[in-house]
């Protein structure tokens, strides 16, 4: 095996060795981004000079319609992020929605006359969290979960800290799990919001 001996070129020897070396072709290959961006390039180029010799209607009707593909592609995108931030608010305990603890209250105890056992124990939870931030007792964060909620409850409330983990175990069995929740269950969750509004 023949060793060829360790180079050692003057500078314009070395810069001489290097161009050729970069002219390899091997260092001129596209990445598959530089290609996609080249075959998009060139379709462009040739929808434009192919509609340079289309009649004046056709290239408007054209423009007309890749305008409403890029419109319907934009509103369904925002619709879609709307649809997912709409759901994941309804789906916390404490959502940006302004209303009271005795309003949330209020609609699930009109919900448990209903029959809506679901509603009434997701609105009693809502209700309990709502009013523990309203005592200070909670800090007021939109999209907090349950459990979240519970943790700092049950801190709170050393002495109620199973039922606080029952209500939020509940609140994300019917909200997340779909489970169907009974009448009491929702009366149980309503009376834990009474008995803590009254301690002090």
């Amino acid at each position: 095996m023949r060793l060829d001996p360790p180079l050692d070129p003057s500078g314009d020897e070395a810069r001489s060795l290097l161009r050729r070396e970069l002219l390899s072709p091997e260092y001129h290959e596209q990445n598959l981004l530089e290609r996609l961006r080249n075959w998009l390039e060139r379709r462009i180029d040739g929808g434009v000079s192919s509609a340079s010799d289309a009649p004046a209607l056709q290239t408007f009707a054209t423009m007309l319609v890749v305008l409403l593909l890029v419109a319907g592609l934009v509103f369904v995108v925002t619709r879609a992020r709307r649809t997912a931030r709409a759901a994941q608010e309804r789906r916390s305990v404490l959502t940006a929605e302004e209303i009271t603890a005795d309003q949330l209250r209020a609609r699930a105890l009109a919900a448990l006359a209903e029959g809506r056992h679901e509603d009434a124990l997701v609105d009693a939870f809502r209700a309990l969290a709502v009013r523990q931030v309203e005592r200070g007792r909670l800090d007021d964060t939109p999209g907090a979960t349950a459990h979240e909620v519970a943790a700092v409850l049950a801190a709170e409330y050393p002495h109620q800290r199973s039922r606080v983990d029952d209500g939020a175990r509940l609140f994300d069995a019917v909200l997340y799990g779909d489970r169907p929740a009974t009448r009491e269950q929702a009366a149980a969750v309503l009376a834990l919001d009474d008995e803590l509004a009254a301690l002090r």
